[in-house]
């Protein structure tokens, strides 16, 4: 098996139906699997994938275990050398897939990359990152990042100072679409279930340049995102009542504690 997509289910049915559909009609020229992990969504998401396309592979969690380990037991089940983590809100188009693989397989001190997404209207999400110092996820989680320092500390976070007209290695990528070889997660491990929604990303690829397996931002692939920034509606104190922002700072707290005096890896 070339690949493997593992699609993460919460309470997302009609959009993980259309990912399949999507997936299966980009004509993609290698053999492939799809693996759809159910977070305890109750949504009838199993049922419905084992009636219409029974060659998928479903795994049905006993709870809402996260994104972190919600996509590790996809993982842990696939068979592909390759693994694509896509979100259900992802358009898939054809040779997308292919040129990203082209490009690991070319790139042999690569261990993930990933494309340059882009929103329905065409422009630009910014997907790739420098690694966030302990002021970051404050600047942009509250009112501070209204003042004229925090903004400029905020776009040097998300590479707003770089046209994203070329490809490059880059700190970390956002993880709605990764194309990565399996034998990376082997050498530097699998997603840290520590963090149930948010930085699980940036752990990976922060790991991934420990063990010296590159991240590639391909600038000339791109994937339309129908995302939704849950964890930026609000701003200020009412946000710390939102949900979605307290589990963000939630995790930017463990990833701080986690790397405390851990020097940055160096990225060549």
């Amino acid at each position: 098996m070339e690949i493997s997509f593992i699609l993460l289910n919460y309470k997302q049915k009609g959009l993980i139906k259309q990912s399949i559909k999507g997936i299966n009609q980009c004509n993609i020229q290698m053999l492939y699997e799809i693996i759809v992990v159910d977070n305890n969504s109750n949504d009838g998401c199993i049922g419905m994938i084992q009636k219409e396309f029974p060659k998928i592979l479903t795994l049905q969690l006993p709870k809402n275990v996260g994104f972190a380990a919600g996509n590790n037991a996809g993982i842990k089940a696939s068979t592909g050398r390759y693994i694509i983590i896509m979100n259900p809100d992802i358009a898939l188009t054809e040779n997308t897939v292919e040129n990203l693989l082209h490009f690991l397989q070319t790139h042999p001190n690569a261990g993930m990359v990933g494309p340059k997404l882009i929103n329905p209207d065409g422009t630009i999400q910014f997907s790739c990152c420098r690694f966030p110092n302990f002021l970051t996820p404050l600047y942009r989680r509250t009112i501070l990042g209204k003042f004229a320092f925090a903004k400029k500390s905020i776009n040097s976070y998300l590479m707003k100072d770089w046209d994203h007209k070329s490809t490059k290695k880059v700190d970390w990528l956002f993880g709605a679409f990764l194309v990565i070889k399996k034998e990376s997660f082997e050498k530097a491990g699998y997603f840290d279930e520590r963090f149930f929604l948010y930085y699980e990303d940036l752990d990976l690829c922060r790991r991934f340049w420990e063990k010296n397996l590159e991240v590639w931002y391909a600038h000339d692939i791109k994937l339309v995102h129908y995302h939704q920034r849950l964890s930026a509606k609000k701003q200020g104190i009412v946000s710390l009542f939102d949900k979605s922002t307290r589990t963000h700072i939630s995790s930017s707290i463990k990833y701080l504690i986690k790397y405390f005096r851990v020097k940055l890896p160096e990225i060549k």
